[in-house]
């Protein structure tokens, strides 16, 4: 891994990153965007149509769901850290494939290392299985608070699942309330100092 100081640093190396199939069809890499020391971190699966485009992830339907979500909690998407476990966008919005997921970790690795939250909330079923290691469903996780390494983990429902499961009335969107309203209550009893360990994934 090339040892880098900021994520400018690092998005700027990213930007130029040719290490898979999936630079060849991108606009550009979305690497990530808000607060450069944020104890709050969400982490989707990869970039779609309008974040190819715009080269900021969660800016569509489902990024806006995102910020009323966070402001529900008393927060601004430049409070947190926002990410996705790839940053090309797969043809067609597909599922990612292993190496393409191997090639970009790397990316993942420094911006948690820079970033170094305390909080992590992995956003639909990918992002939950590939950080927390282990195929679980979503639904049968989201919520729940896994302590690893000395950090938090709260999966939830992706917001674009939310928004095609129904929006506002569902009761997958009353399950994503409830989590924010367990990811405020984790901020709010985190340490004040971020832990010195890094996930054992990464």
């Amino acid at each position: 891994m090339t040892v880098t100081t900021t994520l400018e640093e690092v998005a700027r190396e990213a930007s130029t990153c040719t290490k898979c199939r999936l630079s060849a069809g991108r606009t550009q890499v979305v690497f990530g965007v808000g607060h450069p020391n944020a104890d709050l971190m969400f982490i989707g699966e990869a970039p779609g149509f309008h974040e190819d485009k715009q080269g900021e992830p969660f800016v569509g339907a489902a990024g806006q769901l995102l910020t009323t979500l966070l402001g529900e909690i008393g927060l601004r998407r430049e409070d947190v850290y926002i990410c996705n476990v790839l940053r090309c966008r797969p043809p067609g919005n597909r599922d990612p494939m292993p190496d393409e997921i191997e090639a970009c970790t790397s990316w993942l690795q420094q911006t948690l290392a820079l970033v170094a939250p305390r909080i992590i909330v992995t956003l639909g079923n990918f992002a939950t299985r590939f950080v927390l290691d282990r195929p679980v469903g979503i639904s049968r996780v989201r919520g729940e608070k896994f302590h690893i390494d000395g950090r938090i983990v709260i999966p939830t429902f992706h917001p674009a699942a939310v928004l095609r499961g129904g929006g506002a009335a569902s009761q997958q969107m009353a399950s994503v309330r409830q989590d924010f309203r367990t990811v405020k209550e984790a901020l709010d009893e985190a340490p004040p100092d971020p832990p010195e360990e890094q996930l054992g994934l990464f």
